[in-house]
């Protein structure tokens, strides 16, 4: 990649110095396409993105095929990629049966999906939120009694289709609870893409004031209104170093049909180069592996900076 296709660097104060991206394409994203793409092609994906310099790749989901079935191949995709060396694997298990699952296969890592709202315990998890909270309890105790690290995904943070908007308190309840669990880190999720940078702000201090500390937390947008990278900035300014992000602005969510993609991998690495801030990502790596995933689905991707770069060369 030339000079010119790459930001100006002028650091900020306030930042931290180096983030960790957290890339859920092959899960998050491969999961809200219409066509099932083939493992092979899954597992070139995973490999490209390593090779990129992301050092934690979501792999996939031991959820049940009837469910997602883009996501079937699980128990093939996962042992073609996990012998990857320094990339960090972190599989999503929704209940006993996938942790089993991804036990069997050896992984380290894993994450379970909970609701900040009753509407969407409901269409996702077909509980309400207790009673998913109970569900994961067991899960969350055996994983970390395994020796796995485990993340706890909590949606719609900031806004529900049903209920409109969510009470911080109730935000911060679900991710306490979470924290006790076990969970080592936690991610807020903008499922529907309604936050603004004063709304990601104020629900981080009421995380504070609930004894959620900012070193466990991650955060999660989804780009909707144009807002995912201001609110990152947001994040950034109040100690958040782990951002979820999906190459090539993949994924939506399938149970809110609402949301539009997640967080462009390459929009965030660009801001944060600008910035100065350590990724170990190399834009230019990541933007072809992109744009060929983009080929192997017969659609553009929705990424400006891949489109930026793409249309350079």
């Amino acid at each position: 990649m030339t000079a010119s296709a790459l930001p100006m660097t002028v650091p900020a104060p306030g930042l931290p110095a180096r983030v960790r991206i957290h890339e859920v394409g092959p899960r998050d994203g491969l999961q809200n396409e219409s066509a099932v793409v083939p493992v092979e092609t899954k597992a070139e994906f995973v490999r490209r993105l390593a090779g990129a310099g992301l050092t934690t790749v979501e792999a996939t989901s031991f959820v049940h095929p009837k469910w997602v079935p883009q996501l079937a191949d699980a128990e093939q995709l996962f042992p073609m990629v996990s012998g990857l060396p320094g990339v960090r694997l972190p599989v999503l298990v929704p209940n006993g049966r996938g942790l089993d699952r991804a036990l069997a296969l050896g992984a380290r890592e894993v994450a379970v999906f909970a609701s900040a709202t009753e509407s969407f315990a409901k269409a996702n998890l077909n509980r309400t939120v207790d009673e998913a909270l109970a569900m994961f309890e067991p899960v969350v105790t055996r994983a970390v009694e395994h020796g796995l690290r485990v993340r706890g995904y909590v949606s719609m943070c900031f806004g529900d289709p049903w209920e409109g908007a969510v009470p911080l308190a109730q935000v911060a309840g679900v991710c306490r609870r979470l924290a006790e669990m076990g969970c080592d880190e936690l991610s807020l999720g903008d499922t529907i893409g309604v936050a603004t940078p004063g709304h990601v702000t104020a629900l981080l201090d009421a995380l504070g004031e609930e004894g959620v500390p900012v070193s466990r937390l991650a955060v999660h947008f989804h780009d909707t209104y144009g807002q995912a990278l201001s609110n990152t900035l947001a994040a950034l300014r109040h100690g958040v170093s782990v951002v979820d992000a999906s190459a090539g602005g993949l994924g939506g969510c399938p149970y809110a049909k609402s949301a539009t993609g997640n967080l462009a991998t390459e929009d965030l690495v660009w801001m944060l180069d600008g910035l100065g801030i350590e990724t170990g990502v190399d834009l230019g790596r990541l933007t072809a592996t992109s744009v060929w995933m983009a080929e192997q689905l017969g659609r553009p991707s929705p990424s400006r900076t891949v489109r930026a770069l793409s249309h350079k060369e």
